[in-house]
């Protein structure tokens, strides 16, 4: 949820900067900082809160400046304070530095650096960027060490920077106005660029280099001044021509205009957009409905559950809001999980996770069911509730049932001060953001991330550190090593790579989600255009992808009206297979390896009695055999993962249909988003 929010022209910097960093804040944070270039000076304030704490500061510390950064911070590599926030200085005081995302390969970055003699003072991968920016800086110019900084940079990221004095205009021979490559870049519509230097105090010494990989980037066009964030809306009081930075792009923003370079270094010219959104078309962030703006925040929303939590350099699991200790988890010898609807299917998936993981039996439970089956509880089981809303009559209801049958209880929530929270020992929020549509997505995403995160906690706390070998680092292993469910060909230790590969697949997961959204968007409305006249659909998967078809499934039946069943690919013949014809489309989920045969023949068992066959894989397509009349192909991560990246075509998939329909997907008939009564 970070917010990036960057100024450069004729106007004192700080009080743009803070009126942009105001309208982001719907976006969550714990800490916010801002970075004023004055001459040879970088001049930085932040403040760890909210932001009304470093409005303050600068009551009492004004910062003066034509050109900065500022930064709204949720924390993902360090606990939030102000030694964490951003902006970033490096080392050598020469550049400041913004940041959204997660870089995935910033320990080895920040090894190398380390013995090369560079210091660190955060916890962040931020700082370790903003040291090898500065590596390269001597000879070169700012754009031209972003570029090459950019090249060894491996993960998601949103970044800009701000150098001292002259650093921006360079000393090397590409340290001019060119590009990377010394070429010509993109000059913006509202103003030519002047090709000329002037001298150390003048405006085209005024630079912002920014470059984006995954989290968004948008440039604001305007008379002698540019605006840059990562949000329209931040943007809206001042220009509404703007250009989306698309993945691999570097910018350089000067009061006399804009340049873009793509991934190769080569100039290219992004289209100018003028955007007349109303209030509800801001908040829609330029999508047409809510549904699609918040499965296309997935890829955020998934980095931000994964928050400040994840300690990727110690390899240890950080939850800051449980209150059971270390000697009650212990005593834990299984768990009830506790949901409804979607938040159900995350549960199912959930039990795989901590089954094998954490190697703890669990239970997975309707929350309008639990209290009605008399449950076997004591003080040694943990009730867990899942729940978007955190107000679910059914869930928290099951959850007060254990509760009184002398359970310990947690939830997964994304609203904080809700009910579930409430009487909660221990809560993961999700912080997926506030969820409009009433047929979710990114809540269950985030909750599915959040399960694994509790999963590795327990295994955590009540196994001790170690080196982590067995089922965590099972978890983490190769991308075909199976569905991540117990007594498959990878329980037996094969890939075995400790509790940190575990940790680190987590790191992959959100360029991933990033993938599977700009790769599948386009075909899955074209799929919905051959398909959304089908009066049923079946769903299938096996082992841990069974919840992702009931999924799939009920996101169809909720968003096009179309009937349609999710089932256990093994049982299709115990029933379903008599519902199919050559006008019933089955999409099945075939990833991994573990189950992929047996997938595969279930799909055989369908082609022969002339169903369309949908399948959804991260294999090549050769190897399903020829039985597939489509294929939706997604990338391949750590095997208890994959169901984040398999959801999301089927997400997109039920939207189109719904939209081909002309449903009303935001508010489908006869739905609550938060169903308050049992």
């Amino acid at each position: 949820m970070c917010g990036i929010v960057g100024y450069v022209g004729q106007r004192e910097v700080v009080p743009l900067l803070m009126e942009g960093l105001h309208r982001l804040e719907y976006r969550g944070y714990d800490s916010a900082g801002v970075v004023a270039v004055d001459g040879d000076e970088l001049r930085t304030l932040k403040a760890e809160g909210k932001l009304e704490h470093l409005r303050e500061k600068l009551t009492h510390h004004p910062l003066p400046g034509h050109f900065g950064l500022g930064h709204t911070r949720w924390a993902t590599h360090g606990p939030p304070s102000e030694r964490n926030a951003h902006p970033m200085v490096d080392s050598r005081h020469r550049l400041a530095l913004i940041h959204n995302g997660i870089i995935e390969n910033f320990l080895p970055l920040k090894k190398r650096l380390l013995a090369e003699g560079w210091t660190f003072s955060s916890d962040t991968d931020t700082e370790v960027v903003a040291n090898l920016i500065s590596s390269y800086l001597d000879g070169r110019g700012l754009r031209d060490a972003v570029a090459r900084a950019c090249s060894e940079l491996q993960g998601m990221y949103a970044f800009a920077v701000v150098a001292a004095g002259g650093r921006a205009r360079g000393h090397g021979a590409n340290g001019g106005d060119g590009g990377p490559d010394g070429g010509d870049g993109q000059r913006g519509e509202r103003e030519e660029w002047d090709g000329g230097e002037e001298g150390e105090g003048g405006q085209e010494a005024q630079e912002i280099v920014a470059a984006r990989m995954g989290p968004p980037l948008v440039i604001g066009l305007a008379q002698g001044e540019q605006y840059l964030a990562s949000d329209p809306t931040a943007l809206l009081a001042h220009t509404r021509d703007v250009i989306f930075l698309e993945n691999g792009d570097l910018a350089s923003l000067r009061p006399g205009g804009v340049r873009i370079w793509d991934r190769s270094g080569q100039p290219v010219q992004r289209r100018v957009q003028h955007l007349n959104w109303d209030p509800v078309q801001a908040e829609k962030g330029g999508y047409k409905h809510f549904m699609l703006k918040e499965i296309h925040e997935q890829t955020q929303a998934v980095q931000d559950t994964l928050g400040a939590r994840v300690d990727f350099e110690r390899g240890r699991i950080l939850l800051d809001n449980v209150k059971l200790p270390a000697s009650e988890l212990r005593r834990i010898d299984r768990l009830h999980l506790l949901a409804c609807g979607t938040s159900w299917h995350a549960a199912l998936i959930g039990k795989f996770m901590i089954e094998h993981i954490a190697r703890l039996p669990v239970e997975v439970d309707y929350g309008s069911e639990y209290r009605y089956r008399d449950p076997i509880v004591d003080d040694r089981v943990l009730a867990v509730g899942v729940s978007q809303s955190g107000e679910t009559a059914d869930t928290v209801s099951a959850m007060e049932a254990a509760r009184e049958r002398g359970a310990h209880l947690f939830c997964i929530c994304n609203v904080e001060g809700s009910q579930a929270t409430r009487i909660s020992d221990g809560v993961i929020y999700t912080h997926a953001g506030p969820e409009i549509g009433v047929a979710s997505t990114k809540a269950f995403t985030t909750q599915l991330v959040a399960l694994y995160l509790l999963a590795l906690y327990l295994r955590q706390e009540r196994q001790g550190d170690g080196d982590g070998a067995g089922a965590a680092g099972r978890a983490g292993g190769g991308h075909h090593a199976g569905n991540g469910a117990p007594g498959g060909d990878d329980a037996a230790g094969r890939g075995a790579v400790g509790a940190m590969g575990a940790i680190e697949a987590l790191a992959h997961l959100p360029q991933a989600v990033d993938e599977v959204l700009r790769l599948q968007s386009a075909p899955m409305e074209e799929l919905a255009r051959r398909y959304f006249r089908a009066d049923s659909f079946l769903y299938l998967g096996r082992g841990i992808n069974y919840p992702i078809a009931l999924e799939g499934a009920l996101k169809l039946k909720e968003i096009s009206y179309i009937h349609a069943e999710g089932y256990p690919a093994g049982e299709m013949k115990h029933g379903p297979i008599a519902l199919i014809d050559e006008s019933m489309p089955v999409v099945a989920l075939a990833t991994g390896d573990q189950v992929f045969e047996k997938v595969k023949s279930n799909l055989q068992e369908v082609k022969a009695r002339d169903g369309v066959v949908i399948a959804v894989t991260d294999r090549d397509p050769d190897e399903l055999g020829g039985v597939c009349d489509e294929v939706i192909a997604v990338p391949s991560v750590a095997p208890l993962l994959q169901p984040v990246v398999n959801v999301i075509p089927l997400q997109l998939l039920a939207y189109y249909i719904g939209v081909r329909r002309g449903c009303d997907v935001d508010q489908p008939r006869n739905l609550a988003k938060s169903v308050t009564v049992e």
